[in-house]
C-alpha cells in the first residue's frame, strides 16, 4: 500500500458549486451575513455573545456550571425560524473546554445538556455542516467520564450523531469509532450492549444501510483496523468488538474433508463459502494489510490479556489456511503477521504459547476425517494410534500452510543483524520457544539451525561490550542444547564437505566455515555422549580423509591448501581432545587390535559411507554406523600419521602451524589409543634420516622449522608413560643424534633468528633420551667434525660459538640450570642455591672442556673467542664448581688434601696425575681471565659444602694448591716432567691470586707505526685472530711512547660506575700507578694513524667478529689521549652512532617476514658498539670536569643567590663553569653534541620493539629469539642512560622532550609513551631529578640572568619554554601520586619564585596553572608531610598563580607584541599539544578556557575550603566567563570547552552562584540564539538544565515577562518601533521558555502548565497592530511543539481545544482567497511543522482529531472519485495546486520520509525550509508538505513506524536557534 503521493488524483471542487461537506475554514467568513440582518437574531446572538464573554471569569467548577446555565438560557432564545448558532466556533471552543477532564462530572453533565439543545436546534442537517466543529470536544469524553455521565454521551451519538448522512459521517469514522471503543472495555457494564448498537448502527449508516452489501462494509472495517493500530489505549474495546462482530475467514470444517477444499469449478459454491467470500470481501478489501497489521499491533501490545484475546481470534476467525492468508496477503504481510504472533514467546506464558501452538497446528480434525484417510496412509496399516494420527495430520497442516513463511520470518530476523543484543537474542529465543512442540520444532530447526548460530557467531565478532556478547551467546546455548546431536553433526558435516571440497578455490569461504565450526565446539555444549562417542570420530576420520586427498592433490595452489588444511586440522584437534579415551582404546581379544593399514578402497568406502550417513540419514544413530568402533580408532592413528609423514619430508610445508596441529593429533592418538608398535615402527624411521650432507651448514628456515618439528613430534610420541615399550633404546639412539646434527647450525650466532628455539628443541631431546650421554656425545662429535669446511680452525670457532649461544640459552632449560646475573662488582655473602655442578651441567660438561681446551693455544682464533666468551658470562661459578669438584675427587688431590705434607702422594697414584693436572690447567685458564666475574665466583664456596664455616672456592683452591707445592717430585724422567708441569700449573695459578701485570720492556723499539700500518692491512683482508694479536703488542707499544708518569688526574682519582661489558682495567675504572703518566694535553705524542684505524675498525662490517676486542682495545688507547680526546670525539661518536644504526637496521630485517634475511647479524655488536660509546664519552666528560675544576673557582657565599635557584640540589654532581669560557665552553659544547647524538641513538635502541609498529610484518616463529634481543638491547641502552643522566641531567633531558615534542608529525603518540616510559624507568632519571631539571630547562629560556651558570642549559635543543611547560604538565600526569613527597619542596619554590616575577614566564603561566592543579590532584591522594600545612600552601598557589594567569594574559588581550627576546626561538615553533593518551582533550598552551575546563572538576580537591573554592569561582566567572559573554563576537566566540567549563562549575556547590550569573547574563542575552546547533544538545541544554534544577524560579520568572496584547499607544514610527521591540521581546522570551521545557526532564514544568496556557490564551489574542503582534505566533507554535515532546500527553488534555483551534485558523490563513495577512510565512511554517509534529508522535487525543486536518482513513489512498475531502490539509492543497495552475513536477521529490529506518521522522525539517525565500514558502514549501501529508501519515501508519522522537527534538531545536526568523 506504498503509494507515492504524487500520483493520487485529488477531486477539486465544482467552480461555483458549493459545498456538500463540512466548512473547514474557522474564522474566515460567517455564512449567516444574511441572517444578522434580522433584528430579532441581532439580539440574539448579542446575548449569546455576552455570555461567551463571562467565560474569562470562570475559576472554580460552580463557575463552570453557573456559565453553561446561562449559556443554555441564552441560546433557547433562539427566534423561530432559525437554525444557526451564533458564534459557533466561540461556542464549541469554550464546550470542549467545559469538557475538561478535571472538572467535576456535574459540569460534564452540564455540557453535555447544551450539546443536547444544539444537536436538536440545528437539526440533521446543521450538524451534518457543524460536525467539525462540536465533535473534537465530544469525542475524548468516554474515555473519563463517570458512570452517570456515559449514558448522557451514549444518547447523543444515538440519537444525533449515527443518524448522520453518509457523506458527513465517512470523513469523521475513524474518530467516532476512536470516541465509542472506551465504551466496551467493560463487557458487564450497562453500556456495553449499548454501545455496540451504536457501532452497528454507525456500520450501516456509513455503509448504507442496514441491507448493505459487504462491499459496502469494508470502508468502516479498515477505520476500525486503522483505529485498533493507532490507539493503544482503545485496542482492548477494539478487541472486544472484534471478537463479537468479526466474521470468520476460513472454512470451519476444512480439514475434516478428506480431499481439503473443493478444486471443481464446476461444483456449486456452498452456503458457508459464500457467506466466506461475503466476509473476505467485507473485511480484507481492497487488500488485508490492515487487517493484518491490525492483529500485529494486537500481538504486540503490552498487556498479556490483550494479546491472548487477539490469538484466540487468530484462532477462531483467522487460521493459517485461510485465503485471506494463503492467497491474498503478500509474502511480506505474512512474514509480518508470524512475526508478531512469535514474539509473544518471550514473555513465556503458557496460556499464550498454547494458543499459539493451537494457530500453528490447527485444529484437531474429527474421527470421520481420520478414517477417511487414503488406504496407503500408515494409520490404515494400524501402524500409528489415534493420537499419532492427529499429530500427523497437524504437522503437515503446519508444513503446508505455516512452515514457509515462519521460515522466512525468523531468517528475516537474521538477516537484520541488529546491534542490539536483545533484538540479535530475539530470533535465537524463538527458536527455542517453537522447539517446545516437536511437529513444528522438527521442521523448523534443521532450516534455522546454522543461519542462528552463525549469526551469534558474527555477533561476537562485531559487538564491543562484554556483556552483550555473553547474552547473545547465552541464548544461543540454550537454543543448542535444545537441537538433536543428530542434526547439529549433520549440518556441521554438510559445512566441513563444503568447506573441503576437492575443487575447493574459496580460501575465505572455507576458513571461514572452518572458524564456525571451531566456535561451535568451544563455545557450546559438545559433551554429549552422543556426540563424543558417535559424531566426532566420525567427522574427524572425514576431515582427515579429505585433508590427505587435498593434500595429495596437485592441481589446488599451495597457498589455498595451507589455510585450509590448518584450519581443518584445528577442527580435528578440538575433535580429538573431546573424544573419551574409552572410545579409542576398544581392544579387540586379547592381543590388542590389528593397527595394520586399511587399504585404498576400503577407505573410499568409509568416505562415502559418512558422507552418506550425514546426508542421507540426518546422523540418525538407529541405524547401521558408516564405521565400527573397533575400526575409529587405527583409522584415526593411521590418518594422522599419513598427514605428518608428508609435512615432515616434503621441502615446502603447508604451514609452521599445521605441522603443530598435525603432531598435537597425533600425541591425543598416542596418549588416548592402544598400543601401536606397528605404526609408529615405520613413522620413526623419518627421523632417522637427517640432513646429513650438510648437518654442519647453516640451514634455510624451512629446514629449521622441519627439524624442530620433528623433535616436538618425538617429544609428544615419548612423553607418556608406556612409550617404552613401543620403541627399543636402540631404535631412540638412531634417532637422536641425526636430530641434533639438524639442530646443531640452529645454534649458530649468524643463524640468529632460530638461536632459542635450537637450544629449547637440544633439552628436549634430553628429555626424550633415555641415555643421558647420548646428546652429550653427539655434541662433542659435532664440534669437533670438520667435513665440508674450509679448516679445521674455522670448524673449531664455529662450534664455539654454537656453543657459546647453547650455554646462554640454557640457563632457563628445564635441566635445572640457572643463571645468576651477578652486579658488577663482587658481593662478600652471595650464597649459590642451585643444584650440584654435575646435575646442573647435564649434556654441556664435555662440550665445555672441549672449550676450555682451546685456552692452551693462544693465538688461535677459537682460544681468543672462547677467552672473550668466557669474560663475557655474568657468573663463572658453575664452571669453577665443576672444576673444583672434579680436581677435589681426583685420587692425587685427595690424598694430598688428606696425608700429612712430608709423605709422596705423586708415586703412589701417578696414573691419576695427568687428570689431576688437567683440572688444575684449566682451572688456571679460567682464573687468567682476571674479570669481576671470576673473583665473585670464587668468594663463593662449593654448592655441596653450604655450611656456615665452609671455605670459599678461593681459599679451597689456594689450599690445594699449597697442598700440591708440598708433595714430592718422582724420580723418573716421565713422572718428573709430569709432576713439574702440575706445580708449574699451581704455581701460575697462585700467581694469578697474588701478583699483578709485568711491565713492558719493549719501551724503545718504536713499534706501534708498522703495527698500525699491518692492523689497517688485517682490517682489508679480514684476518681475524692476526687483529687480536696486533692490538695486545700495540697496546703496550704505545703506552711506552708516553712521557715520563706524573701526579694522577681528576679523572683517574674518580670511581665511576660502568657496565660490565667495560671489563678490561683502564682510566676509566681504575688507573694503575705506573699506568698513569704526565702527558700533553693534545695527545700529539700518538700517532695520526691510530685515529683511522680506530675508525675503520669500529665501522667495518669484517671486524664485527672481533669488535669486542676493538672495543677493549678502544678503551685502553682512550686514556692516552688525555686532553687531545676533544679532537677525535666527534668523529668517533659519528662513527659509533652511524654504525649503531646499521646494526639496528640488519636486526630488524632479520626478524621481519622477508624472502632473504640479511645474514652476518650479531646482537653482540650492538651491545659492544655501546660499551665503546660508553666509554669514550665518560672519557671526554672527564678530562672535561678535569678542566674546569682547574680553570674556575667556586663562587663565593656572596654571589650565591636565594630562593629556588640558590638553594635547591640539582642534578647527581655540581658542573663548575670556567671565567674565560672561550677553549672550556667549546670543548663542553663538543662534548653536550656527542651526548645529545648518544641519547638519540639509545632512544632508537630503546624503542625498537617497544611500539609494535611491525608487529604485523614480524615473523611470529622466531618470538622468542626477538624478546630475547630487545630484551638485551633495553637493558644495555638503559644503563647508558643512566650514567649519561648522571653527568648531565639538564641536557640528556632537553633531548629526550625534543624527541617527544618532535614525535607529533612522525610517529604520532609512540614517542610520547616511549618517552615517558623511559623516564619512569631510569633510576636517574626520577621524579626529584626530573622535574627540577626541567624547571632549570624553563628558567634557561624565561630568565636566563636570575639562574645559577652551573644550571643553565646550553639551548643547544630546539625547544620552547611552552614546549617545556607542556612537557611538565604531561609528565606530572605520569608520575605516581606517591612521588609527591619527593617533588612537592621542589615545586613549590619553584612556584613562588615565579610568583615573584612572572612577566618572564608570561607564555607559560596557562601551564603553569594547569602543572599546579595536577599536584592537587595528586596531592589529594596521597598522606604525608604536614598535610593541612601543605594543602592550604598549595592552594594558596593556585590561587595567586590564576590571578597572575589572569592579570598578565587576560581574555582577548594579544601578546605577540610582548614577546621576549628570550622566546625568539620558541615563537617559531607550532603550539604544542598534549599526548594522546591523556585523560583530558587536547589543548593548546594559550587555551585559557580549556585548561580551566580541565581543573575546575579539580577545584574542591585543590582549595579544599569553601570559601576559597567560591572565590576562585567567581574570579573565573569574572575575568574569564562574563568578558566572553559580553564580547561582540558572542556567540559564535563560545566553543565546546567554555561549556564544559560551566557544566563543571555549576556540578560545584560552592561555585554554584556565581555559575548561575553567568548562566543567566548568557541566558538573557538577545544574542544567545544565534548560537550554533552543534552546542546546543550536548552543551548547553546540560548546563541550562542544571541551572534550572538549582533555581525553581526561572520559569516563572520567564512566565511573568509575557504580557498579553495590547493597542498600540500611540501612532506613527513611534508605534510600529515599539510593537517591533514587544515582538522581538516576547520571541526571545518564547524561545527562552521552549528551550527550558528542552533542556529539563519529562513533566518537568507540570505544575506551571496552567500558567504556560494562560500565556498562550493570552498571546493568540494578538493581531498584527498589537503589541506584541501576531508575528509571535511561531514562536507559539515552537512552545507548544516542546510541551508535546516533553510533557505526558495525560497533562495536555486543557491544551487540545485551543491548540486544535489556532492550527485550524494558522493553516486557513493560507487559502489564497484569504485577505487576513496577519500571519506571516514564517508563522504558517511553524504552524506546518506543529502538525508535523502531532502527527509523528501519534498521541491518543489528538487521533480523534486528525480528520479534520488530514485524511486519516484509507480515503487517503483510495478516495472514491465522487467524495470530496473534507479535511484541512487536502483542500487547502488543492487550493494552492489551483493557485499555481497545477503540479508542478518539482514538487514530487521536495519531501522524502524516511521508510528505511522504521521510524516515523517529521517531513518538514530545518533542512527543508533552509534558503528558501520568505515569499516562496508558502508555494515551495508548505504546497508539497500539504499535498504529502496525508498519504505520508497513512504510509507511516501502514509501515507501522514508531515515532522517533530524537528527530523531533533536533528539528526543533535547530528552529529555535535559528535567529533569521527573529523580528
Amino acid at each position: 500500500m506504498s503509494l507515492d503521493g504524487s500520483s493520487i488524483a485529488r477531486v477539486a471542487s465544482p467552480l461555483k458549486s458549493g459545498r456538500s461537506s463540512p466548512i473547514p475554514h474557522a474564522k474566515l467568513k460567517d455564512e449567516d451575513d444574511l441572517l444578522k440582518k434580522d433584528k430579532g437574531y441581532r439580539r440574539y446572538a448579542s446575548a449569546v455573545e455576552r455570555v461567551l464573554v463571562q467565560f474569562a471569569a470562570v475559576e472554580e467548577w460552580a463557575d463552570y456550571i453557573s456559565f453553561l446555565s446561562r449559556l443554555l438560557k441564552g441560546l433557547q432564545l433562539k427566534p423561530t425560524g432559525y437554525n444557526e448558532i451564533p458564534h459557533k466556533y466561540m461556542v464549541a471552543k469554550r464546550l470542549s473546554q467545559c469538557l475538561n477532564p478535571v472538572l467535576p462530572s456535574g459540569v460534564h453533565q452540564k455540557t453535555l445538556e447544551v450539546y443536547a439543545h444544539i444537536f436538536s436546534s440545528i437539526g440533521k442537517d446543521g450538524l451534518s455542516s457543524s460536525l467539525n466543529l462540536y465533535l473534537p470536544g465530544l469525542a475524548p469524553t468516554l474515555s473519563f467520564a463517570s458512570l452517570s455521565v456515559k449514558p448522557n454521551i451514549l444518547t447523543l451519538y444515538e440519537s444525533y450523531v449515527v443518524r448522520l448522512s453518509t457523506a458527513a459521517l465517512r470523513p469523521a469514522l475513524k474518530a467516532l469509532i476512536l470516541a465509542l471503543l472506551p465504551s466496551l472495555e467493560e463487557e458487564n457494564s450497562e453500556e456495553f450492549e449499548w454501545t455496540l448498537r451504536i457501532l452497528d448502527k454507525l456500520k450501516a449508516a456509513v455503509s448504507g444501510g442496514a441491507e448493505a452489501s459487504p462491499a459496502s462494509q469494508q470502508y468502516f472495517w479498515q477505520c476500525l483496523f486503522l483505529a485498533s493500530i493507532t490507539s493503544s489505549t482503545r485496542r482492548s474495546g477494539a478487541l472486544v468488538f472484534l471478537i463479537r462482530t468479526l466474521p470468520p475467514l476460513a472454512l470451519p470444517r476444512y480439514l475434516e474433508s478428506p480431499g481439503g477444499p473443493p478444486q471443481s469449478p464446476t461444483r456449486p459454491a456452498s452456503d458457508e463459502e459464500l457467506r466466506l467470500q461475503d466476509a473476505i470481501l467485507a473485511v480484507a478489501s481492497p487488500e488485508p494489510g490492515l487487517l493484518i497489521r491490525c492483529f500485529c499491533a494486537g500481538l504486540l501490545d503490552d498487556q498479556i490479556l490483550i494479546q491472548r484475546g487477539f490469538l484466540d481470534l487468530l484462532v477462531t476467525h483467522l487460521p493459517l489456511h485461510s485465503p485471506v492468508l494463503q492467497q491474498k496477503a503478500i509474502s511480506e504481510d505474512m512474514r509480518r503477521l508470524i512475526s508478531a504472533a512469535t514474539s509473544i514467546v518471550a514473555r513465556r506464558d503458557m496460556s499464550l504459547n498454547r494458543r499459539l501452538w493451537s494457530w500453528f497446528l490447527g485444529p484437531e480434525p474429527a474421527t470421520e476425517a481420520l478414517n477417511a484417510m487414503s488406504p496407503t496412509s500408515p494409520r490404515s496399516v494400524g501402524q500409528l494410534t489415534p493420537r499419532q494420527d492427529i499429530l500427523a495430520v497437524q504437522s503437515r497442516y503446519f508444513e503446508q500452510n505455516g512452515l514457509p513463511a515462519l521460515v522466512g520470518t525468523i531468517k528475516a530476523m537474521i538477516v537484520k543483524e541488529p546491534k542490539e543484543s536483545a533484538e540479535r537474542s530475539r530470533p535465537l529465543r524463538v527458536c527455542l520457544s517453537l522447539m517446545d512442540r516437536w511437529e513444528i520444532g522438527s521442521l523448523v530447526t534443521p532450516q534455522i539451525f546454522l543461519p542462528a548460530l552463525q549469526s551469534a557467531w558474527r555477533y561476537q565478532k562485531l559487538s564491543t561490550t562484554k556483556e552483550a556478547r555473553a547474552e547473545v551467546l547465552k541464548s544461543a546455548n540454550m537454543f543448542f542444547d535444545a537441537v538433536e546431536s543428530s542434526l547439529i553433526w549433520s549440518e556441521l558435516a554438510k559445512l566441513m564437505a563444503q568447506a573441503l571440497a576437492y575443487d575447493v578455490s574459496n580460501t575465505t569461504q572455507s576458513k571461514e566455515i572452518m572458524e564456525f565450526v571451531l566456535f561451535i565446539m568451544n563455545n557450546f555444549n559438545v559433551r554429549e555422549e552422543e556426540m563424543q562417542v558417535v559424531h566426532m570420530p566420525l567427522v574427524a576420520i572425514f576431515t582427515l580423509l579429505r585433508l590427505r586427498d587435498l593434500v595429495d592433490q596437485p592441481s589446488s595452489p599451495e597457498s589455498i591448501k595451507a589455510e585450509v588444511i590448518t584450519a581443518a586440522l584445528q577442527v580435528v584437534n578440538k575433535s580429538l581432545e573431546l573424544i573419551p579415551t574409552r572410545v579409542l582404546k576398544i581392544e579387540v581379544g586379547g592381543e590388542g587390535r590389528d593397527t595394520s593399514k586399511l587399504p585404498p578402497a576400503r577407505e573410499k568406502d568409509i568416505l562415502a559411507s559418512i558422507e552418506r550417513f550425514y546426508t542421507k540419514d540426518q546422523g540418525n544413530i538407529d541405524g547401521r554406523r558408516p564405521v565400527s568402533e573397533k575400526e575409529i580408532a587405527s583409522l584415526l592413528l593411521n590418518l594422522s600419521c599419513d598427514l605428518l609423514a608428508p609435512q615432515l619430508r616434503s621441502d615446502v610445508m603447508a604451514s609452521l602451524t599445521a605441522l603443530d596441529l598435525t603432531i598435537s593429533i597425533l600425541g591425543l592418538m598416542i596418549r588416548k589409543g592402544p598400543k601401536v608398535a606397528p605404526i609408529l615402527d615405520s613413522f620413526v624411521s623419518l627421523f632417522q634420516n637427517g640432513s646429513h650432507g650438510s648437518r654442519l651448514r647453516i640451514q634455510p628456515a624451512q629446514d629449521f622449522a622441519r627439524t624442530s618439528a620433528k623433535v616436538r613430534a618425538l617429544e609428544t610420541i615419548f612423553s607418556f608413560p608406556h612409550s617404552a615399550s613401543w620403541m627399543p633404546t636402540s631404535t631412540i639412539r638412531q634417532c637422536i643424534p641425526s636430530l641434533v646434527n639438524d639442530l646443531w647450525p640452529g645454534l649458530s650466532p649468524s643463524c640468529l633468528k632460530h638461536n632459542v628455539e635450537a637450544a629449547r628443541s637440544l633439552w628436549k631431546l634430553q628429555s626424550v633420551g633415555r641415555d643421558d650421554k647420548l646428546i652429550e656425545s653427539t655434541l662433542v662429535t659435532a664440534m669437533v667434525s670438520s667435513t665440508d669446511l674450509a679448516s679445521e680452525d674455522e670448524i673449531k670457532i664455529e662450534s664455539a660459538r654454537r656453543f657459546a649461544t647453547l650455554w646462554a640459552h640454557s640457563q632457563a632449560a628445564p635441566s635445572g640450570g640457572h643463571s645468576r646475573r651477578g652486579s658488577i662488582l663482587p658481593t662478600r655473602n652471595e650464597q649459590v642455591t642451585s643444584a650440584s655442578a654435575t646435575s646442573e651441567l647435564l649434556m654441556l660438561e664435555r662440550p665445555l672442556m672441549l672449550l676450555i681446551d682451546t685456552l692452551e693455544m693462544p693465538k688461535s682464533a677459537t682460544s681468543s673467542f672462547v677467552l672473550n666468551w668466557l669474560q663475557s658470562l655474568s657468573s663463572l661459578l658453575p664452571i669453577l664448581e665443576l672444576l673444583t669438584t672434579r680436581l677435589l675427587k681426583t685420587p692425587l688431590i685427595a690424598n694430598a688434601m688428606s696425608k700429612a705434607a712430608d709423605e709422596p702422594a705423586i708415586d703412589d697414584d701417578s696414573q691419576d696425575s695427568p687428570t689431576a693436572l688437567f683440572y688444575l690447567q684449566r682451572l688456571l685458564h679460567i682464573a687468567d681471565i682476571r674479570t669481576v666475574t671470576i673473583w665473585q665466583a670464587l668468594r663463593n664456596p662449593l654448592s655441596s659444602q653450604l655450611e656456615a664455616q665452609s671455605p670459599s672456592i678461593h681459599d679451597l683452591l689456594c689450599r690445594v694448591c699449597l697442598r700440591v707445592l708440598e708433595l714430592q717430585m718422582p724420580t723418573g724422567e716421565k713422572e718428573s716432567r709430569l709432576g713439574f708441569s702440575i706445580q708449574q700449573s699451581a704455581l701460575s695459578l697462585l700467581e694469578l691470586f697474588f701478583s699483578g701485570p709485568l711491565a713492558n720492556t719493549l719501551a724503545d723499539k718504536e713499534l706501534e707505526v708498522p703495527l698500525l700500518a699491518r692492523l689497517t692491512e688485517s682490517i682489508h683482508q679480514t684476518e681475524h685472530p692476526l687483529q687480536t694479536s696486533i692490538m695486545d703488542v700495540l697496546l703496550p707499544a704505545l703506552r711506552m711512547r708516553m712521557p715520563e708518569p706524573g701526579p694522577l688526574p681528576l679523572l683517574a682519582r674518580r670511581e665511576r660506575k660502568v657496565s660490565r661489558e667495560v671489563r678490561t682495567p683502564s682510566l676509566l675504572v681504575t688507573t694503575d700507578e705506573g699506568e698513569v703518566q704526565k702527558r700533553s694535553s693534545d695527545g700529539q705524542a700518538l700517532p695520526p694513524q691510530l685515529l683511522e684505524c680506530l675508525l675503520l675498525g669500529m665501522k667495518s662490517p669484517k671486524c664485527r667478529p672481533v669488535l669486542e676486542s676493538w672495543v677493549l682495545f678502544l678503551g685502553k688507547c682512550l686514556p692516552l689521549y688525555e686532553g687531545g680526546i676533544f679532537q677525535i670525539l666527534l668523529p668517533l661518536v659519528e662513527c659509533f652512532c652511524n654504525t649503531l644504526n646499521d646494526v639496528l637496521r640488519d636486526i630488524q630485517d632479520l626478524f621481519v617476514k622477508i624472502d632473504s634475511p640479511p645474514a652476518g647479524v650479531s646482537e653482540p655488536a650492538a651491545a659492544l658498539l655501546l660499551n665503546g660509546l660508553e666509554q669514550t664519552l665518560a672519557a671526554a666528560h672527564d678530562y672535561l670536569e678535569s678542566e674546569e675544576a682547574g680553570a674556575t673557582p667556586l663562587k663565593s657565599p656572596e654571589h650565591q643567590q636565594s630562593g629556588f635557584f640558590g638553594n635547591m640540589v640539582s642534578g647527581v654532581f655540581t658542573n663548575e663553569t670556567t671565567q674565560s669560557r672561550s677553549k672550556t665552553a667549546n670543548k663542553r659544547l663538543t662534548v653536550l653534541l656527542c651526548f645529545k647524538d648518544a641519547i638519540r641513538i639509545c632512544f632508537r635502541l630503546w624503542s625498537w620493539g617497544d611500539s609494535g609498529k611491525e608487529a604485523s610484518l614480524r615473523d611470529m616463529s622466531a618470538a622468542a629469539s626477538f624478546n630475547y634481543i630487545t630484551l638485551r638491547l633495553r637493558n644495555r641502552t638503559r644503563r647508558l642512560f643512566e650514567h649519561l643522566f648522571a653527568v648531565e641531567p639538564l641536557e640528556c633531558l632537553e633531548t629526550l622532550i625534543d624527541l617527544w615534542h618532535g614525535s607529533d608529525s612522525r610517529d604520532g603518540s609512540e614517542n610520547h609513551k616511549v618517552v615517558l616510559n623511559l623516564l619512569n624507568a631510569l633510576e636517574n632519571s626520577r621524579p626529584k631529578n626530573t622535574i627540577p631539571a626541567i624547571f632549570d630547562a624553563i628558567y634557561s629560556r624565561t630568565n636566563p640572568t636570575a639562574l645559577d651558570p652551573s644550571r643553565k642549559s646550553t639551548l643547544t635543543s630546539n625547544i620552547s619554554d611552552t614546549t617545556l611547560a607542556t612537557f611538565l604538565v604531561t609528565y606530572a600526569r605520569s608520575l605516581e601520586d606517591d612521588a609527591m613527597d619527593e617533588i612537592w619542596p621542589d615545586c613549590s619554590t619553584f612556584l613562588k619564585d615565579v610568583l615573584a616575577n612572572p612577566m618572564p614566564h608570561r607564555q607559560t603561566l596557562y601551564r603553569l596553572l594547569e602543572f599546579t592543579a595536577v599536584l592537587g590532584g595528586k596531592v589529594d591522594n596521597t598522606n604525608f608531610g604536614e598535610q593541612r600545612k601543605m594543602r592550604r600552601e598549595l592552594g594558596d598557589l593556585f590561587n595567586k598563580v590564576l590571578t597572575a594567569t589572569l592579570t598578565i594574559r587576560p581574555m582577548g588581550v594579544s601578546l605577540d607584541g610582548l614577546s621576549a627576546p628570550n622566546n625568539e626561538k620558541s615563537s617559531t615553533h607550532p603550539t604544542t599539544t598534549r599526548s594522546s593518551f591523556e585523560v583530558n582533550n587536547v589543548s593548546g598552551p594559550d587555551d585559557l578556557v580549556s585548561i580551566l575546563a580541565t581543573i575546575a572538576p579539580d577545584l574542591p580537591k585543590i582549595l579544599i575550603e569553601s570559601d576559597r573554592i567560591a572565590h576562585t569561582a567567581g574570579n573565573i566567572s569574572t575575568q574569564v566567563l562574563l568578558p566572553t559573554f559580553r564580547s561582540k563576537s558572542f556567540p559564535s566566540n563560545i566553543n565546546r570547552r567554555t561549556l564544559d567549563l560551566m557544566k563543571a562549575l555549576s556540578g560545584i556547590a560552592e561555585a554554584s552562584k556565581a555559575s548561575k550569573k553567568d548562566v543567566t547574563e548568557a541566558f538573557n542575552d538577545a544574542k544567545f540564539f544565534s548560537t550554533s546547533t552543534d552546542l546546543i544538545k550536548d552543551g548547553w541544554l546540560p548546563v541550562l538544565k542544571s541551572w534550572v534544577l538549582a533555581d525553581k524560579e526561572r520559569m516563572p520568572e520567564l512566565l511573568s515577562r509575557l504580557t498579553p496584547p495590547t493597542a498600540a499607544g500611540f501612532l506613527g514610527v513611534g508605534a510600529a518601533s515599539a510593537r517591533l521591540e514587544a515582538d522581538r521581546r516576547t520571541q526571545l522570551n518564547l524561545r527562552r521558555i521552549a528551550t527550558l521545557t528542552l533542556a529539563c526532564p519529562d513533566d518537568a514544568f507540570v505544575v506551571y502548565l496552567s500558567v504556560i496556557l494562560e500565556k498562550v490564551v493570552d498571546l493568540l489574542s494578538a493581531t498584527s497592530t498589537s503589541s506584541p503582534s501576531t508575528t509571535t505566533r511561531a514562536e507559539i507554535y515552537m512552545v507548544l511543539r516542546a510541551l508535546l515532546i516533553k510533557v505526558s500527553v495525560i497533562h495536555l488534555s486543557s491544551f487540545w481545544p485551543t491548540t486544535n483551534a489556532e492550527l485550524f485558523d494558522a493553516l486557513a490563513s493560507a487559502y489564497p482567497t484569504e485577505s487576513d495577512e496577519s500571519l506571516t510565512p514564517t508563522c504558517i511554517i511553524q504552524a506546518c511543522k506543529l502538525l508535523d509534529t502531532l502527527l509523528v508522535l501519534g498521541l491518543d487525543d489528538f487521533q480523534m482529531q486528525e480528520w479534520l486536518f488530514i485524511s486519516d482513513t484509507t480515503d487517503a489512498l483510495y478516495r472514491p472519485h465522487d467524495l470530496q475531502s473534507v479535511a484541512l490539509v487536502d483542500d487547502l492543497a488543492e487550493s494552492l495546486d489551483a493557485e499555481s495552475g497545477g503540479v508542478s513536477a518539482s514538487s514530487n521529490h521536495v519531501l522524502a520520509a524516511d521508510t528505511g529506518s522504521g521510524k516515523r521522522r517529521p517531513l518538514l525539517t530545518a533542512a527543508v525550509t533552509k534558503d528558501v525565500p520568505q515569499q516562496q514558502l508558502v508555494m515551495g514549501v508548505v504546497r508539497p508538505f500539504l499535498r504529502q501529508l496525508s498519504i505520508q501519515a497513512f504510509e507511516s501508519t501502514y509501515g507501522m513506524q514508531t515515532p522517533d522522537l530524537e528527530a523531533c527534538f533536533e528539528d526543533l531545536v535547530r528552529d529555535l536557534f535559528d535567529d533569521s526568523t527573529l523580528v
